[in-house]
């Protein structure tokens, strides 16, 4: 079984984030997904895809998150949002 790698990370200050490092209310806009490739077609299918907003609406310290992608809300584990690569949305 090959499995990919799902990321979701933040680059700020040349430093590349996972999406779990992100801020509450912040906005990130999605640079890679490394995850299982179950998982990805998930989120693919969700709307997490190379290039899109995501709101972070809640976050624990475990690394779980609540997001919010194309007006849906989503539950992300650590494992989802630790292969999130990220990068902060410019203001507009």
């Amino acid at each position: 079984m090959t499995e990919s790698v799902l990321s979701i990370m933040i680059v700020k200050d040349g430093h590349r984030m996972k999406l779990y490092e992100g801020n509450i209310g912040a906005t990130y806009l999605v640079k890679s997904v490394h995850v299982d490739e179950a998982i990805n077609r998930r989120l693919e299918a969700l709307g997490v895809n190379e290039n899109t907003p995501l709101l972070v609406m809640n976050k624990k310290n475990s690394g779980t998150m609540i997001i919010k992608v194309r007006g849906t809300r989503l539950a992300l584990g650590r494992r989802i949002t630790g292969g999130i690569e990220v990068k902060e949305e410019a203001a507009s």
